[in-house]
């Protein structure tokens, strides 16, 4: 089992999500960036949720997010 007391959370900003098919495809390509231990996306709000071991790349997550059709504004 993994603990998650050592890791570390980040919200970000995406744009361009509508339903949880988005959701899926932005969750799928974050959850594919080394060190991520688990993501939530959520539409509505148009915020990510990543859960990861370390700190992350920023460009590793833009670049998962363009990967999955979406766009990063940012951190939230």
């Amino acid at each position: 089992m993994t603990s998650q007391t050592n890791g570390i959370t980040a919200v970000y900003k995406v744009t361009g999500m509508t339903c949880g098919h988005c959701e899926g495809a932005v969750a799928q390509e974050l959850s594919a960036v080394a060190g991520v231990t688990s993501v939530k996306a959520a539409a509505a709000t148009g915020l990510v949720t990543v859960a990861s071991a370390g700190p992350l790349d920023d460009e590793a997550v833009r670049a998962a997010v363009d990967e999955a059709g979406y766009e990063l504004a940012g951190r939230a």
